[in-house]
């Protein structure tokens, strides 16, 4: 981990002279030095033998620099801190003192840089099985899958390495969309920063990498949601613990290694443990929730580990976060998912390098206070309520120019035109949409010419049960028109009518539409979308009857994802032979009326996976491969589920 290491330190100190020009305007030409000696200091082929545990002069040369580098970061990172809270006069002071050490530095890593062995002998097959056999219980079945991951991960690049460890890190066994992953691997620091390019899209390359050599994986049902598989999310733990770099556990109470810099911990069960001073990220998956008394744990968490760059704490169902998080200086990530949070601490107003702040699904009637407006690096703020309920911002919110991602916010009292000078979003979720502000958010929205995802809800019958929207209508949508570069769209709502703007959204990829309840079928415009690739219509059709109009030869020409939920349908008739090209998974849930699949289905030969959830138990039967007359429709289907609405047997079917 050694080349990686330096790489990061190397990109670190890049930014922070793109960030804290103010402070190191004295010691400017120190850091470019030490940089350039980073530089100087190349690829080492040392790494591989130092994860296998190779005896060597190369390894222990390595080690010996990345200790040295490892204090000189460390170094840095506490000066930012100290300079920060210092007057002026003091704060020169401090900086004399930082260009000196700085000095120090340099010369004791040109001395190291001198002393650099020659070449090691290539990597051994045998190497890597020896590593395997002794540090992970494997039998003769899995070995080589074991190996061949292994593998896999050695002859990766450096960036696409840390990346990878951050994902099963990040990723536990759990599953995550890419955006999330995306933005964790920028905060972590594995993405270079550049004047004019964006971070996010160079680490959604990164990931797209990853899942392109099969190293994350999609989820099988529900689509845009990844992990990693089970040999490299086994081997990471060892590889983290060899790396002396990243360590992954599911003890609590674990004693955590001075040299960790990165550490997870997965369903814990008691407590969070306590951390070295050094740490730069802390991932902490509770069961069920974890007791009262962890909260002061992490206030002692928070107080030692104040270089901590990312924080994300999942499931914790913590009842407050403690003021020692605004005290973390460097904090460039921090979530709190599944918490029963009301409210922030006022010192999160100092997190002046904050780039994401997400508090899904935090405690009732949460508020945002204005002390977010003082962060002016944040680029994602991701909120909701218990049950995806509207989080009310303070009026101001446009102030945060360099926010990317803006999500669960209600847009009342202001806040719809203040959207409209927010040209820079890409995506955008507002929760209970109204009459009182519905156009205002509208005239907003198509001003913002960056926006790629859209998420409307509207405002539920406060009468009704809390996740439904079955009587509640959207204001007139005819009066919108969304962005051009518009990706991804989601609206929660019933509609009057079917807007026409649907038929004109090329750049479209993905579309959910929830209790429209259309009278018109949307397929029959939807069809012609040149690039839409997911599709999920619940409740968005309220006819009886789908006929091959809907799905024409030729018909959503790239559409992999298909998922129908209907009370409604009665009759699917015919697809067109033709229709459905690309079409790698389709899903019909809730169609408890409709008897028989569409004639031509069994021409959609690119179909993978055929779910059915409470359906017919006559559709059932006629689609039996144990002689069921409709087989002949899906048997070339590699795999097929279902569950009855009535038995409620869940069941299976495979290629005989």
């Amino acid at each position: 981990m050694a080349a990686s290491f330096v790489t990061l330190f190397q990109w670190r100190l890049n930014s922070m002279l793109l960030h804290e020009n103010e402070i190191l305007l004295g010691v400017k030409d120190q850091i470019k030095l030490l940089i350039s000696q980073l530089d100087a200091a190349g690829s080492f082929t040392g790494d591989v033998g130092m994860i296998l545990g190779r005896e060597s002069g190369h390894g222990s040369w390595a080690s010996e620099l990345m200790g040295m580098l490892r204090q000189a970061e460390d170094f840095v990172d506490d000066f930012v801190i100290r300079a920060y809270g210092q007057t002026e006069k003091d704060r020169k002071d401090s900086i004399a003192e930082f260009g000196k050490e700085l000095q120090n530095f340099n010369s004791r890593i040109s001395e190291i840089l001198n002393r650099r062995p020659p070449v090691e002998a290539p990597l051994m097959l045998e190497e890597i099985q020896r590593f395997v056999r002794s540090n992970i219980s494997s039998n003769e079945d899995n070995e080589t899958d074991l190996v061949t991951c292994m593998l896999n991960y050695i002859n990766l690049p450096y960036d696409l390495k840390l990346s990878l460890l951050f994902c099963c890190a990040f990723l536990r066994r759990h599953y995550e969309s890419i955006d999330g992953l995306v933005r964790v691997l920028v905060a972590a620091g594995l993405v270079q920063e550049k004047p004019g390019e964006l971070m996010e899209d160079k680490a959604q390359g990164y990931i797209d990498k990853l899942i392109s050599l099969g190293m994350i994986v999609e989820r099988k049902f529900i689509r845009d949601h990844f992990k990693a598989p089970s040999p490299y999310f086994e081997l990471s733990p060892d590889v983290m613990k060899a790396e002396d770099f990243f360590m992954s556990t599911a003890n609590s109470d674990i004693m955590v290694p001075p040299t960790a810099r990165h550490v997870s911990i997965y369903d814990a069960d008691n407590t969070i443990p306590n951390t070295n001073s050094f740490l730069h990220s802390l991932f902490v998956s509770a069961k069920d929730g974890l007791p009262e008394a962890s909260s002061d744990c992490l206030r002692n968490v928070l107080h030692n580990s104040k270089l901590l760059r990312v924080l994300d704490l999942k499931n914790t169902q913590l009842e407050s976060l403690p003021d020692e998080v605004g005290k973390l200086v460097h904090l460039r990530y921090l979530r709190v998912r599944f918490s029963n949070i009301t409210k922030l601490p006022e010192s999160i107003s100092n997190l002046r390098n904050l780039q994401t702040l997400d508090i899904f699904r935090c405690g009732h009637e949460f508020e945002l206070s204005n002390g977010v407006l003082n962060l002016a690096q944040l680029r994602h703020l991701k909120m909701s309520g218990p049950i995806y309920g509207e989080v009310r911002v303070p009026q101001g919110i446009s102030r945060l120019r360099n926010l990317q991602t803006l999500e669960g916010i209600y847009a009342g009292g202001g806040i719809a035109k203040e959207l409209g000078v927010m040209t820079q979003l890409r995506s955008l979720q507002v929760s209970c949409v109204s009459d009182d502000h519905a156009d205002e958010l509208y005239f907003s929205v198509m001003k913002l010419s960056m926006l790629r995802k859209l998420s409307l809800t509207v405002e539920k019958e406060r009468e009704r049960a809390s996740y439904m929207y079955e009587n509640s209508f959207f204001p007139c949508l005819e009066s919108f028109s969304p962005p051009a570069l518009l990706q991804r769209l989601r609206l929660v709502g019933r509609l009057i009518e079917r807007p026409l703007w649907l038929g004109s959204m090329e750049n479209l990829t993905k579309l959910y539409m929830c209790y429209s309840h259309l009278s018109e079928n949307p397929t029959t415009i939807l069809q012609f979308l040149p690039n839409l690739k997911h599709l999920q219509m619940f409740k968005a059709y309220k006819g009886s009857r789908m006929d091959k109009e809907f799905f024409r030869a030729g018909g959503f020409p790239k559409l992999e994802y298909l998922h129908i939920t209907s009370h409604n349908l009665v009759e699917w008739t015919e697809i067109e032979e033709g229709a459905l090209p690309c079409l790698k998974q389709l899903s019909i849930s809730d169609c408890m009326e409709l008897m028989l699949l569409p004639e031509g289905l069994q021409h959609v030969t690119t179909l993978q996976i055929l779910g059915m959830w409470c359906v017919h138990e006559d559709l059932i039967r006629r689609l039996s491969p144990n002689g069921g007359p409709e087989n002949y429709k899906i048997k070339h289907i590699p795999l097929v589920t279902y569950l009855g609405h009535i038995s409620s047997v869940l069941g299976r079917w495979t290629p005989q």
